[in-house]
């Protein structure tokens, strides 16, 4: 389900800032988790800010130069383009359409959010910036089978290694698992080395910013909440 209402909206750039910086759209949640028994699952946004907003939306498999055009997933988003008003809110429903997936592990796209605050009128003809903020969502279709239980147990099976400065996690699960940072205690508070996503039955190196005698990965979960892990195999 696509339409080219917002063509080429990503920035329309002049000399001088006559807009806040700030996207007015907020979304419920930072990933979206798609279990296939389910028939559509749903997701929340809400216009914070002080005008109406024009906000497309679709989902992609991967390609973060998609548009509506040229996204391909085996989902469909209603409502793809829609108009929410300052202090009003707007559910998107996704519908899975049945399309065939991987069925011993998890698949990942991502839904796009676009927001496109209103023209604003320029009687003193100065330049101006308009800004267009987009939101990219990682989408995750969970197959029968695969429970929000094991999923949350993940994170504690991945195989940890160490070779200098170089740390490398192997994921035996069907799940993704996402690394927010590693650190040096078990609070999650000194950080010493960057994130990234561990696909089901891949591996992801890590460099360390400073030597460490020990190290905890800190996980994001299925509700966004960061949690220290003990890593394991090390």
């Amino acid at each position: 389900m696509k339409m080219t209402l917002l063509p080429r909206l990503a920035l329309l750039l002049m000399a001088c800032f006559s807009l806040p910086v700030n996207s007015a759209v907020i979304i419920t949640g930072t990933r979206v988790i798609y279990p296939a028994a389910e028939k559509e699952v749903s997701v929340k946004m809400s216009n914070n800010g002080s005008g109406p907003v024009l906000i497309q939306s679709w989902i992609d498999n991967g390609d973060p130069k998609s548009s509506p055009e040229t996204a391909k997933a085996p989902f469909y988003l209603t409502p793809p383009v829609n108009r929410v008003n300052a202090g009003r809110g707007q559910t998107l429903r996704i519908r899975y359409t049945g399309d065939a997936l991987p069925q011993d592990k998890e698949s990942i796209f991502y839904l796009n959010v676009l927001e496109v605050p209103p023209k604003v009128k320029n009687d003193d003809k100065k330049n101006m910036l308009h800004m267009a903020f987009r939101s990219r969502l990682k989408l995750f279709f969970r197959p029968a089978g695969l429970t929000a239980k094991a999923a949350m147990a993940a994170p504690s099976q991945l195989v940890w290694s160490q070779s200098g400065n170089r740390v490398t996690a192997r994921n035996p699960t069907p799940f993704h698992v996402t690394v927010a940072y590693l650190t040096e205690d078990d609070k999650g508070e000194n950080q010493v080395a960057d994130g990234g996503m561990i696909k089901p039955g891949e591996s992801l190196t890590f460099t360390l910013k400073k030597s460490v005698s020990r190290y905890y990965p800190v996980i994001i979960n299925d509700y966004g909440a960061r949690r220290v892990v003990n890593q394991t195999g090390k």
